[in-house]
């Protein structure tokens, strides 16, 4: 959510930067808003001119009635009482003023980096950077659900049983391997200097509309029926929610977490063969990075961020590469996001692992999050991005360390969280 004095300010930027995320079917909403906040500020000036009226009348009316000046007095009463009325009708106006122009507000998306490359959609990412040689071995390599059932590890018929489409269980070494990774993931974010955190898995809708926008939370959230409560697709959104309404002090900036978490997702859309096993699923668990940071130091972190993943996948020996995300595919909130890809090398091409994004000030804003600092009080900037999110990332795992026995090769790096093991058979 952008300030609404840039909005006042540069209407034509703001109408300039929904064009370049390719959502005209909002230009009218600048108009909309502008109008809002015009007739907020009129209300308001005409309410504080009235109270001021009021409070003088009333004043009167005692000086009148220590004189004797009943027949005054009582006619300044009834003036005063309709002044009343007429407070409580502009009020009323200004409550519904200001919900509108918040909703609207809140559907205008975030100004987005200089540095992002304009495009529709995510067809027309960039490619950054690779990391690692992307290598096809000289054998087949099956499609990875096949490849945990020769592992004994995965058993999708039985999930579909117990609840629908899109859930798994997974068994014996694969599922060692599944929570070996988030283990490893989680040290490797405390030894970089990350607090550990484990969350709430559910939030209200007042976090939930702090977090995300609008579109994000119809296709991604789960709704728990007559409470408000819902299932978190991501860690980020009780990470950043935590500190709702806070007023943090600026020397204990920046704030750098790491937290796990189950996450929860509708996946709405999803299809396609790649769809299937367990690339999109409506239950997975992830390892996440959260910063809250002064604004001038946002910039550096964003580039940490997506390099900490990069060198936990290297570290796997998972070749990966890094995309900058185009104007078309960011989210509403964001000012700019970088997808990290592994490589498959069964389909000898690389898909999303992990997501970093620079949100700016419009989660802070939105959850009223502000900075004591040494000139006042200010909007801190949020950051998040994925370490790791298994099952999905055991899919470049399995591919890129499958031997040709079938045997699937252990980093070293994880062996002491598999008791040693240096393959799975």
């Amino acid at each position: 959510m952008i300030d609404i004095k840039i909005l006042r300010e540069q209407p034509e930027a703001v109408r300039e930067n929904i064009r370049k995320k390719f959502q005209e079917d909002k230009l009218p909403l600048v108009d909309r808003a502008l109008e809002l906040d015009g007739r907020n500020r009129a209300v308001k000036s005409e309410v504080e001119a009235l109270r001021a009226e009021r409070n003088k009348g009333s004043k009167s009316i005692g000086m009148l009635m220590g004189q004797g000046k009943r027949e005054e007095a009582e006619a300044l009463k009834q003036q005063i009482a309709s002044l009343g009325g007429r407070i409580d009708e502009l009020s009323a106006e200004e409550k519904q003023v200001e919900e509108e122009l918040l909703g609207i507000m809140m559907r205008i998306p975030n100004f987005i980096d200089p540095c992002v490359p304009i495009g529709k959609d995510d067809s027309e990412n960039v490619e950054l950077q690779r990391f690692g040689e992307p290598v096809v071995p000289p054998f087949e390599i099956p499609y990875h659900t096949e490849i945990m059932e020769r592992l004994h590890g995965i058993d999708l018929d039985a999930a579909g049983r117990v609840a629908g489409n899109g859930f798994y269980y997974l068994m014996g070494d694969v599922a060692r391997l599944h929570s070996a990774v988030l283990a490893y993931a989680r040290d490797f974010m405390i030894d970089r200097g990350f607090t550990y955190c484990i969350p709430p898995f559910m939030i209200r809708s007042a976090i939930v509309n702090g977090v995300m926008s609008f579109a994000e939370m119809d296709a991604m959230m789960y709704k728990i029926e007559g409470e408000d409560l819902y299932l978190i697709g991501t860690s980020e959104h009780s990470m950043i929610g935590r500190f709702i309404d806070q007023i943090v002090d600026e020397p204990s900036l920046p704030l750098t977490l790491t937290s796990y978490s189950p996450c929860f997702r509708k996946e709405k859309g999803a299809h396609g063969i790649e769809e299937r096993g367990v690339y999109r699923i409506h239950q997975f668990e992830k390892q996440e990075m959260i910063v809250i940071c002064r604004p001038e130091e946002s910039p550096m972190w964003f580039d940490k961020l997506w390099q900490n993943t990069v060198d936990l996948f290297r570290s796997m020996d998972i070749p990966v590469r890094t995309l900058e995300c185009c104007s078309g595919d960011l989210a509403d909130l964001k000012v700019r996001s970088v997808d990290v890809e592994a490589w498959s090398p069964r389909q000898q091409k690389y898909f999303e692992v992990g997501s970093c994004s620079n949100l700016g000030d419009a989660q802070a804003r939105r959850l009223r999050i502000r900075v004591n600092g040494s000139d006042g009080k200010y909007l801190p900037h949020t950051l998040n991005n994925t370490v790791v999110a298994p099952p999905r990332m055991l899919i470049a795992f399995l591919e890129n360390n499958l031997q040709a026995d079938g045997s699937v090769r252990i980093p070293e790096v994880l062996r002491p969280y598999m008791g040693g093991k240096t393959e799975l058979r």
